[in-house]
Protein backbone atom coordinates (compact mmCIF):
# COMPACT_ATOMS: atom_id res chain seq x y z
CA UNK A 1 0.00 0.00 0.00
CA UNK A 2 1.47 3.44 -1.07
CA UNK A 3 0.72 6.20 0.88
CA UNK A 4 -1.13 9.53 -0.70
CA UNK A 5 -1.95 12.71 0.46
CA UNK A 6 -5.39 14.57 -0.78
CA UNK A 7 -4.65 18.14 0.53
CA UNK A 8 -8.14 20.06 1.84
CA UNK A 9 -8.64 23.57 3.05
CA UNK A 10 -8.58 22.37 6.33
CA UNK A 11 -6.06 20.35 6.81
CA UNK A 12 -4.16 17.04 5.03
CA UNK A 13 -5.83 13.74 4.31
CA UNK A 14 -3.86 10.66 4.03
CA UNK A 15 -5.23 8.18 2.60
CA UNK A 16 -3.32 4.72 0.74
CA UNK A 17 -3.92 2.86 -2.26
CA UNK A 18 -2.53 -0.68 -3.09
CA UNK A 19 0.39 -1.51 -5.47
CA UNK A 20 -1.41 -3.52 -7.89
CA UNK A 21 -4.17 -1.03 -9.22
CA UNK A 22 -5.74 -2.36 -12.18
CA UNK A 23 -9.48 -0.48 -13.30
CA UNK A 24 -10.85 -3.73 -14.56
CA UNK A 25 -10.93 -4.92 -10.99
CA UNK A 26 -13.42 -3.44 -7.90
CA UNK A 27 -12.59 -1.23 -5.28
CA UNK A 28 -12.88 -1.65 -1.86
CA UNK A 29 -12.29 1.34 1.00
CA UNK A 30 -11.50 0.55 4.44
CA UNK A 31 -12.92 3.54 6.84
CA UNK A 32 -12.06 2.49 9.96
CA UNK A 33 -13.72 3.61 13.51
CA UNK A 34 -13.26 6.64 15.95
CA UNK A 35 -10.13 7.22 17.24
CA UNK A 36 -8.56 4.40 15.47
CA UNK A 37 -6.28 4.37 12.68
CA UNK A 38 -6.19 2.55 9.09
CA UNK A 39 -3.95 -0.10 11.08
CA UNK A 40 -6.88 -1.77 12.06
CA UNK A 41 -7.76 -3.73 8.90
CA UNK A 42 -3.85 -4.85 8.88
CA UNK A 43 -5.58 -8.12 8.85
CA UNK A 44 -7.91 -7.42 5.72
CA UNK A 45 -5.26 -5.69 3.42
CA UNK A 46 -3.43 -8.79 2.64
CA UNK A 47 -6.38 -11.33 2.16
CA UNK A 48 -7.55 -8.76 -0.84
CA UNK A 49 -4.80 -7.25 -2.56
CA UNK A 50 -4.97 -9.43 -5.08
CA UNK A 51 -7.91 -9.52 -6.73
CA UNK A 52 -9.39 -6.12 -5.82
CA UNK A 53 -8.03 -2.42 -5.63
CA UNK A 54 -7.93 -1.13 -2.20
CA UNK A 55 -8.28 2.03 -0.54
CA UNK A 56 -8.03 3.38 3.20
CA UNK A 57 -7.18 6.42 4.97
CA UNK A 58 -6.65 7.75 8.68
CA UNK A 59 -9.90 9.44 9.00
CA UNK A 60 -9.94 13.66 9.11
CA UNK A 61 -8.69 14.60 12.45
CA UNK A 62 -7.26 10.84 13.49
CA UNK A 63 -3.96 9.19 12.48
CA UNK A 64 -1.70 10.38 10.11
CA UNK A 65 -4.48 12.98 8.82
CA UNK A 66 -3.66 15.63 11.85
CA UNK A 67 -3.65 18.51 12.86
CA UNK A 68 -7.04 18.92 11.12
CA UNK A 69 -9.69 21.75 11.62
CA UNK A 70 -13.47 21.02 12.62
CA UNK A 71 -15.11 18.59 10.36
CA UNK A 72 -18.87 17.69 9.32
CA UNK A 73 -19.93 14.51 7.72
CA UNK A 74 -20.45 16.70 4.52
CA UNK A 75 -16.73 17.36 4.49
CA UNK A 76 -15.70 13.60 4.72
CA UNK A 77 -18.49 12.77 1.99
CA UNK A 78 -16.46 15.14 -0.24
CA UNK A 79 -13.43 14.03 0.53
CA UNK A 80 -14.39 10.45 0.27
CA UNK A 81 -15.81 11.34 -3.48
CA UNK A 82 -12.00 13.06 -3.98
CA UNK A 83 -10.13 10.33 -3.49
CA UNK A 84 -12.13 8.11 -5.68
CA UNK A 85 -12.21 10.80 -8.57
CA UNK A 86 -8.32 11.03 -8.37
CA UNK A 87 -8.16 7.38 -8.98
CA UNK A 88 -10.41 6.81 -11.51
CA UNK A 89 -13.05 4.88 -9.67
CA UNK A 90 -16.66 5.07 -10.61
CA UNK A 91 -17.99 2.82 -8.15
CA UNK A 92 -16.98 1.49 -5.03
CA UNK A 93 -17.64 -0.91 -1.72
CA UNK A 94 -17.34 0.68 1.45
CA UNK A 95 -16.57 -1.46 4.48
CA UNK A 96 -16.85 0.48 7.60
CA UNK A 97 -16.21 0.03 11.07
CA UNK A 98 -18.41 1.93 14.04
CA UNK A 99 -17.45 5.66 12.87
CA UNK A 100 -16.50 4.00 9.17
CA UNK A 101 -19.85 2.76 9.02
CA UNK A 102 -21.26 6.13 9.65
CA UNK A 103 -19.25 7.86 7.21
CA UNK A 104 -19.82 5.31 4.61
CA UNK A 105 -24.06 6.12 5.29
CA UNK A 106 -22.80 9.73 4.98
CA UNK A 107 -21.41 8.70 1.14
CA UNK A 108 -24.08 6.95 0.17
CA UNK A 109 -26.72 9.87 1.26
CA UNK A 110 -24.77 12.50 -0.96
CA UNK A 111 -23.56 10.08 -4.00
CA UNK A 112 -25.66 6.95 -3.60
CA UNK A 113 -24.62 6.19 -7.43
CA UNK A 114 -21.19 5.77 -6.88
CA UNK A 115 -21.59 2.63 -4.25
CA UNK A 116 -21.52 -0.72 -5.35
CA UNK A 117 -21.66 -2.60 -1.81
CA UNK A 118 -21.37 -1.61 1.89
CA UNK A 119 -20.12 -3.68 4.35
CA UNK A 120 -21.30 -2.31 8.19
CA UNK A 121 -18.70 -3.38 10.57
CA UNK A 122 -20.28 -3.13 13.90
CA UNK A 123 -21.59 0.13 12.97
CA UNK A 124 -25.50 0.88 13.61
CA UNK A 125 -27.86 2.64 10.72
CA UNK A 126 -29.26 5.86 10.05
CA UNK A 127 -32.45 6.29 10.23
CA UNK A 128 -34.28 8.16 13.17
CA UNK A 129 -36.75 5.23 14.65
CA UNK A 130 -33.16 3.21 15.92
CA UNK A 131 -32.90 5.88 18.67
CA UNK A 132 -34.71 7.20 21.57
CA UNK A 133 -34.59 10.22 23.12
CA UNK A 134 -32.17 9.24 25.98
CA UNK A 135 -29.91 7.82 23.49
CA UNK A 136 -29.31 10.89 21.72
CA UNK A 137 -29.11 12.80 24.44
CA UNK A 138 -26.21 10.43 25.73
CA UNK A 139 -24.64 10.73 22.65
CA UNK A 140 -24.38 14.63 22.86
CA UNK A 141 -22.70 14.41 26.20
CA UNK A 142 -20.01 12.28 25.52
CA UNK A 143 -16.80 14.77 25.35
CA UNK A 144 -17.29 16.33 28.74
CA UNK A 145 -18.14 13.06 30.25
CA UNK A 146 -14.85 11.49 28.83
CA UNK A 147 -12.87 14.80 30.15
CA UNK A 148 -14.22 13.16 33.98
CA UNK A 149 -11.81 9.99 33.32
CA UNK A 150 -8.03 9.74 33.88
CA UNK A 151 -6.27 9.75 30.24
CA UNK A 152 -4.37 6.89 30.98
CA UNK A 153 -7.08 4.77 32.47
CA UNK A 154 -9.63 5.91 29.60
CA UNK A 155 -7.57 4.52 27.00
CA UNK A 156 -6.78 1.62 28.78
CA UNK A 157 -10.71 1.15 29.29
CA UNK A 158 -11.79 2.20 25.57
CA UNK A 159 -9.18 -0.76 24.52
CA UNK A 160 -10.38 -3.50 26.71
CA UNK A 161 -13.52 -2.42 25.60
CA UNK A 162 -13.43 -2.84 21.99
CA UNK A 163 -11.21 -6.28 22.29
CA UNK A 164 -11.24 -9.50 23.25
CA UNK A 165 -7.73 -11.08 22.20
CA UNK A 166 -4.55 -9.29 23.28
CA UNK A 167 -3.91 -8.52 19.66
CA UNK A 168 -6.81 -6.32 19.25
CA UNK A 169 -6.13 -4.45 22.95
CA UNK A 170 -2.76 -4.09 21.51
CA UNK A 171 -3.33 -2.50 18.46
CA UNK A 172 -6.45 0.07 19.69
CA UNK A 173 -3.75 1.14 22.55
CA UNK A 174 -1.25 1.92 19.55
CA UNK A 175 -3.97 3.95 18.12
CA UNK A 176 -4.86 5.89 20.76
CA UNK A 177 -1.17 6.38 21.80
CA UNK A 178 -1.26 10.05 20.28
CA UNK A 179 -3.66 11.27 21.34
CA UNK A 180 -3.48 13.77 24.20
CA UNK A 181 -6.84 14.27 26.73
CA UNK A 182 -7.93 17.47 25.20
CA UNK A 183 -7.71 15.76 21.53
CA UNK A 184 -8.99 12.89 22.44
CA UNK A 185 -12.32 13.98 24.19
CA UNK A 186 -13.09 16.53 21.62
CA UNK A 187 -12.62 13.79 18.59
CA UNK A 188 -15.47 11.49 20.05
CA UNK A 189 -17.19 14.89 20.99
CA UNK A 190 -16.85 15.47 17.06
CA UNK A 191 -17.15 11.81 16.16
CA UNK A 192 -20.88 11.41 17.50
CA UNK A 193 -21.79 15.31 16.78
CA UNK A 194 -21.16 14.35 13.16
CA UNK A 195 -23.65 11.77 13.08
CA UNK A 196 -26.47 13.44 15.15
CA UNK A 197 -26.20 16.25 12.52
CA UNK A 198 -26.26 14.03 9.46
CA UNK A 199 -28.51 11.19 10.51
CA UNK A 200 -31.50 10.81 8.42
CA UNK A 201 -34.11 8.39 7.28
CA UNK A 202 -32.03 6.56 4.37
CA UNK A 203 -32.75 4.29 1.21
CA UNK A 204 -29.32 2.05 0.53
CA UNK A 205 -29.73 1.19 -2.62
CA UNK A 206 -26.85 -1.24 -3.22
CA UNK A 207 -25.96 -4.32 -1.44
CA UNK A 208 -25.36 -4.46 2.35
CA UNK A 209 -24.07 -7.09 4.98
CA UNK A 210 -23.91 -6.20 8.64
CA UNK A 211 -21.19 -7.73 10.70
CA UNK A 212 -21.37 -7.77 14.63
CA UNK A 213 -18.92 -9.11 16.94
CA UNK A 214 -20.74 -11.81 19.23
CA UNK A 215 -19.37 -9.76 22.24
CA UNK A 216 -19.60 -5.89 21.54
CA UNK A 217 -20.65 -4.18 24.15
CA UNK A 218 -20.02 -0.49 23.27
CA UNK A 219 -22.76 1.12 23.64
CA UNK A 220 -26.09 -0.52 22.51
CA UNK A 221 -24.37 -1.92 19.13
CA UNK A 222 -25.66 -5.03 19.34
CA UNK A 223 -29.13 -4.08 19.94
CA UNK A 224 -29.04 -1.35 17.46
CA UNK A 225 -27.74 -4.22 14.28
CA UNK A 226 -30.54 -6.33 15.53
CA UNK A 227 -33.12 -4.13 14.59
CA UNK A 228 -31.32 -3.18 11.70
CA UNK A 229 -31.74 -6.58 10.21
CA UNK A 230 -34.92 -7.01 11.34
CA UNK A 231 -36.44 -3.46 9.78
CA UNK A 232 -34.51 -3.93 6.28
CA UNK A 233 -33.68 -7.71 5.78
CA UNK A 234 -29.74 -6.83 5.82
CA UNK A 235 -27.76 -10.17 6.25
CA UNK A 236 -26.64 -10.47 9.84
CA UNK A 237 -23.64 -11.76 10.47
CA UNK A 238 -22.25 -12.54 14.30
CA UNK A 239 -18.62 -13.85 14.59
CA UNK A 240 -18.27 -15.59 17.90
CA UNK A 241 -15.89 -14.78 20.78
CA UNK A 242 -15.25 -10.85 19.16
CA UNK A 243 -15.87 -7.68 20.14
CA UNK A 244 -16.45 -4.09 19.14
CA UNK A 245 -13.06 -4.35 16.51
CA UNK A 246 -14.54 -7.81 15.74
CA UNK A 247 -12.04 -7.34 12.29
CA UNK A 248 -9.02 -7.32 14.47
CA UNK A 249 -10.17 -10.10 17.01
CA UNK A 250 -11.38 -12.29 14.08
CA UNK A 251 -9.90 -11.01 10.91
CA UNK A 252 -10.03 -14.51 9.31
CA UNK A 253 -13.79 -15.20 9.96
CA UNK A 254 -14.64 -11.62 8.72
CA UNK A 255 -12.74 -11.80 5.69
CA UNK A 256 -14.63 -14.92 5.17
CA UNK A 257 -18.03 -12.61 5.16
CA UNK A 258 -16.87 -10.02 2.95
CA UNK A 259 -15.43 -12.67 0.11
CA UNK A 260 -19.14 -14.00 0.29
CA UNK A 261 -20.62 -11.10 -0.13
CA UNK A 262 -18.56 -9.71 -2.97
CA UNK A 263 -19.01 -13.06 -4.92
CA UNK A 264 -22.61 -12.07 -4.43
CA UNK A 265 -22.87 -8.77 -5.17
CA UNK A 266 -20.70 -9.38 -8.31
CA UNK A 267 -23.18 -11.95 -9.43
CA UNK A 268 -26.33 -9.60 -8.90
CA UNK A 269 -23.91 -6.68 -10.83
CA UNK A 270 -23.36 -9.00 -13.90
CA UNK A 271 -27.32 -9.54 -14.29
CA UNK A 272 -27.27 -6.84 -16.96
CA UNK A 273 -24.16 -6.29 -19.04
CA UNK A 274 -26.22 -3.45 -20.65
CA UNK A 275 -24.23 -0.14 -20.82
CA UNK A 276 -26.83 1.93 -18.42
CA UNK A 277 -26.40 -0.61 -15.87
CA UNK A 278 -22.52 -1.28 -15.96
CA UNK A 279 -19.33 1.03 -15.52
CA UNK A 280 -16.36 0.78 -17.65
CA UNK A 281 -14.81 -1.09 -15.19
CA UNK A 282 -16.87 -3.66 -15.05
CA UNK A 283 -17.58 -3.60 -19.01
CA UNK A 284 -13.63 -3.80 -19.17
CA UNK A 285 -13.74 -6.92 -16.87
CA UNK A 286 -17.02 -8.32 -18.83
CA UNK A 287 -14.83 -8.16 -22.44
CA UNK A 288 -11.51 -9.29 -20.27
CA UNK A 289 -12.92 -12.40 -18.83
CA UNK A 290 -15.48 -13.73 -21.87
CA UNK A 291 -11.92 -13.40 -23.94
CA UNK A 292 -10.11 -15.29 -21.23
CA UNK A 293 -12.43 -18.20 -21.76
CA UNK A 294 -11.73 -18.59 -25.13
CA UNK A 295 -8.74 -17.67 -25.79
CA UNK A 296 -7.05 -21.13 -25.53
CA UNK A 297 -9.50 -22.19 -28.67
CA UNK A 298 -8.84 -19.21 -30.53
CA UNK A 299 -5.34 -18.84 -30.22
CA UNK A 300 -4.04 -15.41 -31.26
CA UNK A 301 -7.11 -13.92 -31.85
CA UNK A 302 -7.96 -12.25 -28.42
CA UNK A 303 -6.01 -9.23 -29.13
CA UNK A 304 -8.72 -8.53 -32.14
CA UNK A 305 -12.17 -9.34 -30.06
CA UNK A 306 -10.84 -6.90 -27.66
CA UNK A 307 -10.24 -4.33 -30.32
CA UNK A 308 -13.87 -5.50 -31.64
CA UNK A 309 -15.49 -4.57 -27.92
CA UNK A 310 -13.80 -1.51 -27.74
CA UNK A 311 -17.07 0.78 -28.72
CA UNK A 312 -18.53 -1.50 -25.91
CA UNK A 313 -16.41 -0.60 -23.12
CA UNK A 314 -16.57 2.94 -24.41
CA UNK A 315 -19.78 3.02 -23.74
CA UNK A 316 -20.81 2.98 -27.57
CA UNK A 317 -23.10 0.24 -28.42
CA UNK A 318 -24.00 -2.48 -26.91
CA UNK A 319 -22.59 -6.44 -27.13
CA UNK A 320 -25.82 -7.49 -29.21
CA UNK A 321 -25.18 -4.57 -31.53
CA UNK A 322 -21.46 -5.67 -31.81
CA UNK A 323 -21.99 -9.17 -32.31
CA UNK A 324 -24.79 -8.16 -35.48
CA UNK A 325 -22.84 -6.42 -36.85
CA UNK A 326 -20.13 -8.94 -36.74
CA UNK A 327 -22.20 -11.63 -38.28
CA UNK A 328 -23.68 -9.47 -41.28
CA UNK A 329 -20.35 -9.22 -41.69
CA UNK A 330 -19.82 -12.15 -41.94
CA UNK A 331 -22.31 -13.42 -44.16
CA UNK A 332 -21.49 -10.84 -46.71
Amino acid sequence: MKEHILQTDKGKVVYWRSDNWDVSRDTLFFLHGLTADHSMFDGQIPAFEKKYNLLTWDTPAHGKSRPFAEFDFADTSDYIKSILDKNAVEKVVLIGQSLGGFLSQSFIKRYPDHVKGFVSIDSTPYGSGYYSGLDIWILKQVEWMAHLYPLRWMKKAMAKQVSVTRKAYENMMRMLAPYGKNELCHLMGLGYAGFLDDNCELKIPCPVLLILGEKDTTGKVAQYNKAWTKQTGYPLKIISDAAHNVNVDKPDEVNACIYEFLSEIRGVCMSSILIKDTTREERERIVADSIGNIDGACDGCAAGLAEMYQDYIDGKKEIRDINMEFCVRRKS
